[in-house]
């Protein structure tokens, strides 16, 4: 099955945004910490924006005014991740939440790293621990890399409580339907996944900004072979075939109408 990435693979979630701010004037028209505050989100922009070097020169900047605060080390880290130094990086990291263990979007970068190591189950424990900050402004995020990483470690009935948290609080974002009814359908429960693969339906049939995935092809046509609805399985096998036939969703779809005949 192909998985979603998360946040280390798709750090604009995070960390993205216009880069207008020039830092000429931080000396003469913040404070200290307000300068610290600045130097550190352009740099997590230009992160965002795969703009290293730029991204460094701010982070520089910060340090030199506080090389012990828990957002620059954060960002240090993210630096050092995308330059392959994976010692500094979690050297980085771990510092971060040594001098703020409250610092929940440094406890999201660390866990996203972990993860893109495949070390799920402490990238799991980062992401429990910021799922416990309730003032954190995307905790929908949060919870959906949550349960990422409980099905990677095969909690699904973790992952299942994580994904419906994602659910509730992004009001029904369509990546946390699909990871919904796709962990439901793996425990056979077929009824609760539909309900929420026809709400994921009905926003794909009703916005252009959405479009099926290999993945929602797929879910939706084990829904329907449950259900012995061959007119939904057909036409969702048709889209699967004719617009993503070299992914492993048609692959794992070939093989279970092969296992049947």
């Amino acid at each position: 099955m192909k998985w979603v990435s998360v946040i280390v693979l798709a750090l604009a979630v995070l960390v993205s945004g216009c880069v207008t701010t020039t830092d000429s004037g931080f000396s003469r028209e913040a404070d200290r910490q307000k300068a610290l505050e600045n130097y550190v989100r352009l740099a997590t922009a230009y992160i965002g924006q795969g703009n290293l070097d730029r991204a460094r020169h701010h982070l520089d900047r910060a340090l030199e005014i506080d090389d012990n605060n828990a957002a620059a080390l954060a960002a240090e880290g993210l630096i050092y991740s995308a330059d392959g130094e994976d010692e500094l990086a979690e050297k980085s990291f771990r510092q971060s939440i040594a001098v703020d263990s409250g610092y929940t979007r440094g406890r999201l970068y660390y866990g996203a790293y972990l993860y893109s190591k495949r070390r799920f189950q402490e990238a799991r424990d980062q992401f429990s621990a910021a799922s416990r900050d309730t003032d954190y402004d995307d905790r929908g995020s949060v919870f959906f890399n949550l349960g990422m990483s409980e099905e990677r470690l095969n909690n699904l009935a973790a992952a299942e409580d994580a994904y419906r948290r994602a659910v509730e609080l992004t009001r029904g974002q369509p990546r946390s339907l699909l990871a919904l009814s796709r962990v439901l359908v793996e425990q056979e429960d077929y009824l609760t996944a539909s309900r929420y693969y026809g709400r994921l339906q009905s926003i794909i049939k009703g916005s252009p900004q959405y479009s099926h995935s290999s993945e929602s092809l797929f879910t939706g046509i084990r829904i329907a072979r449950h259900y012995g609805d061959r007119n939904q399985a057909a036409s969702l096998a048709m889209m699967l075939k004719s617009q993503f036939p070299e992914s492993i969703e048609y692959q794992q779809y070939k093989v279970l109408i092969a296992n049947e005949q």
